[in-house]
Order: C-alpha cells, then structure tokens, then sequence
C-alpha cells in the first residue's frame, strides 16, 4: 500500500510517533531492568541465576520469534499485528509488576519477549511502508534515532523509578501501551504484502524459533557462568542443526517465511548482496554495542566504584547525540549513499570503545565515561540510521516486514552471543563481577574485541554498501 506520507505533515508525525512509542517500549525495557536486578534479588530472595533468567528470558523469545513476528504483519496486516503486539506487551507487563517469585517474573519476562518480537519489525515495517524517497530515510532516521534514546535510557530511567519500587519499572509500560494503542488505531495506515500467502509456513516457522532460541539458550548459559558441557554444546548445534534444516525447507517452501530472494536478489526481491551485506556489517555492529553497554555498566559499578544511578547516566551522551543527529544521517545517506556514513560512524564508535578501555579503578564521569561514550554516540549517530536504510532499501517494498525481521534478529542474536562468548574469551569469570581485580582486565581485553569488531564493520561497510540508497531516491524521485 504507496500512502506517500511526508514526514513534516500530521499525519506523517502520528506514523513515527506510533511507532517509536512502540518499539521504543520493547528497546526501553530490554535495558532498564538491569539496574532493578538488586532489588528484585532483595525482594523475591532471588539468586543470581534467577537473575539471569530475568533478563535473559525476553531476549530469548524476541530473538527466537522476532522473525515470525515480521512475516504475521507481511501477512495479516502490519498495524493489526502492531496493536496486538502492544497490548500482549502490556498484559505481561503487569504480570511482571505482580510476579510473586522470581520464576514467575522470569516467565513473564519471556511472555514480554513475544510483544517485543510483535512491536519491534512491525512498527520499521510500518515506517517503510508509509513513507517513500528521501521521506522513508528520514522517518527511519528518526525511528532509530529516538529508538536509540529508548534504549540508551533504560538504566538512568531504571535508577530513577527503582528508587520507588521495583514493580514501577514494569508497571510503567501499561500507559505507553494504551498511547501506543490509541495512537496507531486512530492515525497509523494498515498495510500488508498484497502477495503474501495466508497460510503461515509453519515448518519454517518451528526451524527458525528453535533454531535461534536454542542458540540464544546455549550462549544465555554460557554467559551465566555454565560450564560448556554436553548439555550448552548439544544445544548450540542444536541451534545450528536447525537453522541449516530451515534455510533448506525455505528454499522449497511455496510461502516461505523468509523469501531466498531476499539473499540472492532474483526477480523483484530487490539487491540481495546489499541485503546480505548490510546484515553482516549488522552482525559486527551490534556484537560489539552488546559488550558495551552491558560491561560497561558492571566496570562502572564494581571497578570504578559508581553508584548504580550515575552508571546508568553514562549512557546519556549516546542519547543526546541520537536524538540530535540520528534524522539528519538518514537524510544525508539519500545523497551520499550508505557507505561514508556507516564506513565513518563505525571508526568513530571504534575509537570511543579503546577509549572506554581504560576506564579503571579511580575514573571519572567528565573525563573518563564521556569521551568514550560521546564517541560511541557520534559514530551510532552517524551510522545506525543509514545502515537500517540500507537494509529496507535493498528489499522490495513488498517485503518489508521480513526484512525488518531478519535484521532485527540477526541484531539480537549476535548482541547476545557476544555477551555470551566474547567475557570469557577476555578472561572474565562466572565470579569476576565479585572481584574488581579479575574484571577489570577482562573489561579492557574486551573492549578492544569490540572495537576491532566495529572496524571490521567499517571495512565491510566500505565494501558492501557503496552505492544503493542515492540511487533508489533518485530513481523515485525522477
């Protein structure tokens, strides 16, 4: 469905701010409960792998189910799958504020999951579908941006709302929810893949959720200090097993969940090697934020001696910067191309994580956590919003609910599985938080990781998305 929203109209306005409000609930509560992990320990005499849990299990089921949440809005209509998605999120929401022992609020934790895995591909796939040419890389511009804010604020709104009660982290979902609601209702479009099959493929759906929840399990145990015994190493080639049995039944499926075209570009798919390229600088990209800003937030707090609050507003400076320049980088991207801005972004966010790296024992908020982090800012700024462009551009229109899927997944997943992997490569043990001494050398092996990681990005980034998303607007525009 062309609507052609301009982004400075009313109605254009209504579209993204719909959306951001719904994604940015599931970005905003992916974060701000790490700060509220103390207290629920206190609270429900959790231990720490109840804790665990807590955060862990929404990640596994937005990650293992986020694919089939862009194929349902491809399918059943984006907006009506929007909706559903914010008030499922909402519903476990409350669930979470209420939970009486740590195993129900991890339980519901996960039900949370499957909102996100609802509210996050459909609220890009609504921004693609309602807005074209230079309007849709501003809309997305502002959709990451603002995103990014949601995110980036979880641990400084966390701080703030634990000092009330722990349940208010959760329970404050249930208004935005009924904004959200009310919002895309009344204003959004509703639009869908006039091509898509009814008929789910299931097959491919049971592959691709226990492909990835089995990965994400493997590197969630791994990550909480399991040995890597039979039991995480069956599951991780469990995971593989299933993910190379899906890429074979979606090769002969007749309405496959994601369509192979998108990879190899034939018919009107769009650019498969753009596509498949920006994911894998996606790959880098979100392995090495992953390892910030969790780790960062433990070295502020046990090797630096923060206070859980001040740790949380170390973010602050990504925000700032993305909220202020997130839009105009969509927008320049539709004149250069994705390449010089995600190429350059990605150097930036490089140097501030070396930069990072010497954060120690004795460190200041002004002189050590801002340089890094306003780094790290510029180079998200500059970067994230094209790199998105560049995924949804390299897709036909007709496709953007799974695009969005794929990369949302792929993001999730290898931010995961560097959390996972990537500490214990650094040196950093199941018992190293309790030890500011063992940390603190971990932290720094691990941040240069993830700076070589963000380089490797910007190489690939240079090499696979030149050209593109200028010559989709000139083409639309002519």
């Amino acid at each position: 469905m062309d609507t052609g929203l301009r982004t400075g109209t009313a109605a254009g306005r209504w579209v993204i701010t719909a959306c951001v409000l719904g994604s940015g609930m599931a970005m905003l509560d992916n974060t701000v409960v790490t700060i509220a992990l103390p207290r629920i320990a206190e609270d429900l005499g959790a231990g720490f792998a109840g804790l665990q849990w807590t955060v862990n299990g929404y990640t596994l089921t937005l990650a293992g189910l986020i694919l089939l949440g862009g194929s349902l809005g491809d399918r059943f209509g984006r907006r009506r799958i929007f909706v559903t998605g914010a008030v499922w999120f909402a519903l476990a929401s409350l669930l979470c504020g209420l939970a009486p022992s740590v195993e129900v609020l991890a339980a519901a934790r996960a039900l949370q999951g499957v909102g996100g895995a609802l509210l996050t591909p459909g609220s890009l796939a609504l921004i693609s579908a309602s807005f074209h040419g230079a309007d849709r890389a501003a809309a997305i511009g502002a959709w990451s941006g603002l995103g990014g804010v949601a995110g980036a604020l979880g641990p400084f709104v966390g701080g703030t709302l634990v000092e009330w009660s722990w349940r208010a982290v959760f329970l404050i979902n249930l208004p935005l929810a009924a904004v959200v609601v009310a919002v895309a209702v009344r204003h959004v479009p509703e639009s869908r893949d006039p091509d898509a099959a009814h008929r789910l493929d299931v097959p491919g759906s049971v592959l691709a959720v226990a492909g990835l929840a089995l990965l994400t399990w493997a590197g969630t145990a791994a990550g909480a200090g399991a040995s890597p015994g039979l039991q995480v190493w069956g599951a991780g080639l469990a995971g593989v097993a299933a993910l190379v049995a899906f890429a074979l039944v979606e090769r002969r499926s007749r309405s496959p969940l994601v369509p192979p075209e998108l990879f190899t570009g034939t018919g009107d798919a769009g650019d498969g090697r753009r596509f498949t390229g920006a994911n894998v600088v996606t790959v880098a990209v979100y392995a090495a934020l992953g390892l910030l800003f969790v780790l960062l937030a433990v070295q502020l707090q046990i090797v630096a001696g923060f206070s859980p609050l001040l740790a949380g507003t170390a973010t602050l400076p990504v925000t700032v910067l993305m909220l202020l320049l997130s839009a105009r980088a969509g927008r320049l991207a539709t004149r250069t191309g994705p390449a010089p801005l995600v190429t350059g972004g990605l150097l930036l966010a490089a140097a501030g994580m070396l930069l990072a790296s010497r954060i120690g024992p004795g460190a200041t908020w002004l002189t050590d956590v801002l340089p890094a982090t306003a780094l790290v800012g510029l180079g998200l700024s500059a970067a994230v919003a094209p790199l998105t462009t560049a995924v949804l551009d390299a897709a036909a229109d007709r496709h953007a609910g799974v695009a969005s899927g794929v990369n949302n997944a792929i993001a999730r997943a290898a931010g995961l599985l560097a959390v996972a992997a990537v500490p214990a490569i650094a040196g950093i043990r199941g018992d190293a938080p309790a030890d500011p001494a063992s940390f603190g050398p971990g932290f720094t092996s691990a941040m240069w990781i993830g700076s070589s990681l963000l380089v490797i990005g910007a190489v690939l980034a240079a090499a696979l998305l030149r050209g593109g998303t200028e010559t989709r607007i000139t083409q639309a525009t002519a």
